[in-house]
């Protein structure tokens, strides 16, 4: 009895020792997962953006660092299934460029949208602020999380593949610099997404 009563009063007196101290693990910035490529247009993009930049962005509008994506069902097992890819997005000889949400953004516009058990494609897209006729039909979202997967991860820029560059100021729906859709959604830019490690559901 004395014995555990003297370990419990030296637990007392040197409390540092007995108590477990847990240690913040930072995610490694994401500029440091990219290629040299993508390291500088993330690099250029952050200027542009200045004082705001990448992980600002992360910070403010993906703060648990899953980001979510909408395609088509058809062109889901057109371009992931049927070719076995490897990873999400257009690809070209620099890597495959998918554009990107916060997953809670994306849940929440699909079940708002949701009407008799399936999807509005008009509200979808005004949620979004992309076109409807991107959601027509049977849908698949795509979930990602960023830290554990270690993808390269920037602000989007007009020369990525996917962009709808605008032709006019009346135009909408159309890309705009900043990290937000027309629609004012925050979105990034994901390079080299891959498939197997995606959470992946149907939309009806």
């Amino acid at each position: 009895m004395r014995g555990i009563f003297g370990v419990a009063l030296l637990c007392a007196l040197l409390t540092s020792g007995c108590v477990r101290t847990h240690t913040e693990v930072r995610p490694t910035p994401v500029t440091e997962r990219c290629d040299a490529t993508q390291a500088q247009l993330s690099a250029e993009a952050d200027q542009r953006a200045s004082p705001f930049n990448i992980e600002k962005h992360l910070a403010t509008n993906f703060p648990d660092r899953k980001v979510s994506w909408l395609m088509k069902d058809s062109a889901y097992q057109s371009f992931v299934v049927a070719t076995n890819a490897k990873n999400f997005g257009r690809c070209n000889d620099t890597g495959c460029y998918l554009f990107a949400a916060p997953t809670a953004v994306i849940q929440k516009a699909v079940h708002a949208s949701m009407k008799d058990g399936k999807h509005d494609p008009a509200e979808l897209g005004t949620a979004l602020g992309l076109p409807a006729k991107n959601f027509e039909g049977t849908l698949r979202m795509m979930t990602l999380d960023l830290d554990a997967t270690g993808v390269c991860v920037r602000l989007p820029v007009e020369s990525d593949p996917g962009v709808w560059k605008c032709t006019s100021p009346e135009d909408k729906d159309c890309f705009k610099f900043g990290g937000y859709t027309s629609g004012g959604v925050p979105e990034v830019m994901v390079i080299n997404a891959p498939v197997a490690a995606a959470q992946i559901e149907e939309v009806p």
